[in-house]
């Protein structure tokens, strides 16, 4: 990506998000422009089901899960819910991860591998290492990425750029971005990332990279606009995985609207 390249804009939510919030977020974010809609799966949200509900309210926004981990569900399992819940797989990427196996690598490879020859959505491996970045970039359809500031985004996605054409892949890249708009969020954002603080693979991570969670995130302290467009610079695709006070639809629904004044997404 060149300097002048902006990447595409998407909006992220819980996977535990109630199915007429899903069905309404993801509505106005296709109706401002924003490529894509996210949802994180979780133990208490199925990702693909809450899709499920964001494709019968949008005929053309990208619907994506990031990620599933794959010690919860398999490559095969995803594939039979992506078949089941007759989800729009031309528009459908799906994102998977190691979760909390001890040796990810060849299990990853493998089930990425078993999506791919079932289903016609783009898959995308969710990596924090430097060897699970060069799997997603070698063997499957992109690198989505999490908690990664400005410039070590940058640096990241060209690695994984050229990995990709080494071995005759696009290396997309995607950026997964807590971000927080309103001053009120401020408390649940410092929450969020003292939490990822706290947990040992993510706080080896930071250690190396020389910072800490809150610093790879979008603040209501920071110029929102300014930030962004230094993260939508450096990567394919941003999704603002959006952070709020009171996690209600009222909340939600506003985030997307100021977002989209403030970054004037690009469709």
């Amino acid at each position: 990506m060149s300097d002048a390249t902006v990447g595409e804009l998407g909006i992220g939510l819980p996977g535990e998000t109630p199915p007429g919030t899903v069905a309404r977020v993801a509505a106005l974010a296709e109706e401002l422009g924003f490529a894509s809609f996210w949802l994180n799966d979780t133990p208490r949200g199925d990702s693909l089901a809450g899709l499920h509900t964001a494709a019968g309210a949008t005929r053309r926004i990208r619907l994506a899960s990031g990620v599933i981990p794959i010690d919860r569900r398999s490559g095969a399992e995803i594939a039979d819910d992506v078949r089941r819940l007759e989800l729009p797989d031309e528009r459908l990427v799906i994102g998977i991860g190691s979760g909390g196996l001890s040796r990810p690598l060849a299990a990853v490879a493998k089930e990425a591998a078993e999506l791919q020859s079932t289903v016609r959505a783009r898959v995308v491996i969710g990596a924090l290492g430097p060897r699970m970045r060069l799997l997603g970039a070698t063997e499957s359809d992109g690198v989505l990425l999490n908690w990664l500031t400005p410039p070590i985004a940058a640096d990241t996605a060209r690695e994984i750029r050229d990995a990709a054409a080494a071995a005759g892949r696009d290396g997309r890249t995607i950026l997964y971005l807590r971000t927080a708009i309103d001053p009120d969020a401020q408390v649940a954002l410092e929450q969020q990332t003292a939490l990822y603080d706290r947990i040992p693979a993510y706080a080896s991570n930071f250690a190396a990279l020389g910072i800490s969670a809150i610093d790879a995130t979008i603040s209501p302290r920071d110029d929102f606009s300014s930030r962004l467009g230094e993260y939508r610079r450096s990567v394919d695709e941003v999704v603002l995985r959006v952070v709020t006070a009171d996690a209600s639809e009222a909340s939600y629904l506003d985030f997307v609207k100021r977002a989209a004044e403030m970054a004037r997404p690009v469709a």
